[in-house]
């Protein structure tokens, strides 16, 4: 009996290690994606703090006032939003970025092996994977939006928040007030966002890989020689810095985003993502503008912050989505 029994152990753990293969963009996807939100969550949610704040305030000013109001779940408000829809999303995205890639390389539509058709071929696939994404996303950001600044909007709306609602409450007040398609408060901008954002997250990060090494069959070569830094930390600085730049260039267009769905979700007059923009950088008063700096500066309040989730969530998520790649190759039974 144990002789029939170890054939099968040994066919099974086979089948697991093939369907970890097959699905290793998934796996991988899923596993980083878990620990890097977990880990730049608060990071996140002082962002959108600092972005609706009115009066210049310094990060370390608002986290204390966060701790003091709130406690540390008040860090983590709304975690669980994106820890659940990770698993749609991050799978999904990475599924149709890789997918992307290897359609092509296969026709041959570009020529991986050549900086420019790397970084292409990984912009193609990151704006396909964001836009398609976007659609099952943005009810989901709008929610945490709601959850990170609900004090904010209860002061808007003359309100005194003693206890904040939960997440199951949040969606029943958006859903009365604007139904179902309230849910999509503020979509056109998010579309745009997202788009825009994760094809350039993923050309910068291919064009970087493959600077740094990176074979056409995915796999790390040698470094270049003036290269400071070990192999192994390759995935992270690239997966930082493509995190960063890529953030910084669409960040104005996440802070009107960000701007619009606060008025929305405080019943406030609807303002145009244009005059949004406007009324950001100029001021309120037309007749006495702001300087142009002080606006700009406004605009990348919060950035700081931002840069720092950056470099914790993409350099975390890259590092662990090669060594759970790494692991998956090197299972008993692939064939990669």
């Amino acid at each position: 009996m144990d002789g029939q029994r170890l054939p099968d152990t040994i066919f099974s753990s086979i089948y697991i290690n093939e369907s970890l293969r097959r699905n290793k963009a998934v796996v991988c996807a899923l596993s980083a994606s878990y620990i890097s939100t977990f880990a730049g969550y608060p990071l996140d949610s002082l962002k959108s703090r600092l972005q609706t704040t009115k009066t210049p305030i310094s990060v370390p000013r608002i986290a204390l006032l966060v701790y003091r109001e709130e406690g540390i779940i008040g860090f983590y408000r709304g975690l669980w939003i994106p820890l659940m829809t990770i698993s749609f999303v991050r799978a999904a995205s990475f599924t149709i970025y890789t997918r992307t890639k290897e359609f092509c390389r296969d026709h041959q539509l570009l020529d991986h092996s050549k900086l420019l058709g790397s970084a292409t071929a990984g912009g193609i696939g990151g704006a396909m994977a964001g836009s398609l994404i976007s659609f099952g996303s943005a009810p989901f950001e709008l929610v945490k939006v709601r959850r990170q600044l609900e004090y904010t909007i209860a002061e808007k709306k003359g309100l005194k928040l003693t206890k904040p609602p939960s997440t199951a409450a949040a969606v029943r007040e958006i859903f009365r007030m604007s139904g179902l398609f309230g849910l999509y408060t503020g979509f056109s901008l998010h579309f745009v966002r997202d788009t825009a954002g994760t094809a350039l997250y993923f050309l910068e990060y291919d064009g970087m890989r493959h600077i740094l090494g990176r074979l056409p069959s995915g796999e790390q070569g040698p470094t270049p020689s003036w290269l400071p830094i070990h192999t192994s930390l390759v995935p992270f600085v690239c997966g930082s810095l493509s995190g960063v730049t890529s953030w910084a260039l669409i960040y104005p267009m996440d802070v009107v985003k960000t701007k619009v769905q606060q008025r929305a979700l405080a019943d406030e007059m609807y303002r145009s993502p244009g005059e949004t923009l406007h009324r950001l950088i100029r001021g309120p008063d037309p007749q006495n503008p702001k300087p142009l700096i002080a606006g700009i500066t406004r605009i990348y309040r919060g950035l700081g912050v931002s840069a720092l989730r950056s470099v914790t969530t993409h350099g975390l998520l890259w590092t662990f989505f090669d060594l759970v790649s790494g692991f998956i190759d090197r299972l008993p039974g692939s064939s990669a």
